[in-house]
């Protein structure tokens, strides 16, 4: 894995990086693990737009990925690395004994032909899959569950890895990528190792268009709109924003202002909140 540059013989190379894709070794991915979902583009079932700067972008085929890793005691064999529209990470295409074909997010350093599996009593190696309170502590996983059997939510981006710091009665103390200490139910299932791709996070797009092709519309700013569109908009040439703190199109705070619900139900399992 790396990362590749470009002579600048066009404005849009100049600080253009894209990903060598060293660690793919399968184009086509598997038909049966795919399907057509078409994308809603920002849109309610209404046809109201209620999630602005989406649409356009290319055609991508859904791939069918195991969250869950709930085939216990199934030896499974690395076939294929293939590359996934939908995520930064990369994808592991694996043959279970039994003959089924699943798709899980590429751990790093996991390589084509080894075996892994998802067991109780499962060595602590790349890929494999176990309850955290199987795990040592220190160990590095990703792929974590927040509820017994819902499948892993937590640290499944490109580079992402928590870290297992304790354990205590019925529950697990993680660092999460965001700094965040959490407690999360000790029988939740996580997978050893850090998500594979790791350069993701320091590749440069160098051209708008490059945007649009991953779905993203254009952002205008609020200062430079009419006061009947932005509350910061209107004012004679480069006017400020005109307010104390900056507001949303709604007039909602912005930029700083925290939203999470001073209720929310897991607030008591957050030990330390992330930065």
């Amino acid at each position: 894995m790396g990362i590749r540059l470009y002579r600048a013989y066009t404005p849009g190379t100049r600080k253009r990086s894209v990903s060598e894709f060293t660690e793919i070794t399968k184009i086509k991915p598997e038909k049966t693990l795919t399907s057509w979902h078409p994308r809603p583009k920002g849109r309610n079932n209404r046809g109201i737009i209620t999630s602005r700067h989406r649409g356009g972008g290319h055609k991508k085929l859904y791939r069918q990925i195991d969250f869950k890793r709930n085939k216990f005691g199934v030896v499974a064999k690395v076939a294929a690395v293939e590359y996934d529209p939908n995520r930064n990470a990369r994808i592991a295409l694996l043959n279970y004994q039994d003959g089924e074909k699943r798709y899980i997010i590429y751990p790093r350093g996991l390589k084509v032909g080894e075996t892994i599996v998802s067991d109780l009593t499962a060595p602590i190696l790349v890929g494999n899959s176990l309850p955290l309170n199987k795990m040592p502590l220190g160990a590095e996983v990703h792929n974590i569950e927040l509820q017994p059997g819902c499948g892993g939510q937590l640290a499944r981006a490109a580079g992402s890895v928590a870290q297992l710091v304790a354990k205590e009665g019925n529950f697990v103390t993680l660092r999460l990528p965001s700094g965040e200490s959490r407690l999360v139910s000790k029988n939740c299932w996580a997978t050893i190792g850090q998500v594979g791709n790791i350069e993701a996070s320091i590749m440069t797009l160098g051209k708008a268009g490059r945007k649009r092709w991953l779905g993203k519309r254009p952002a205008v700013r609020g200062v430079v709109m009419n006061p009947v569109d932005h509350p910061h908009g209107g004012g004679e040439g480069r006017a400020p924003i005109g307010r104390s703190h900056p507001v949303t199109p709604w007039g909602r705070p912005a930029l700083g202002q925290r939203t999470r619900k001073s209720k929310k139900y897991s607030n008591s399992f957050i030990l330390r909140r992330r930065k």
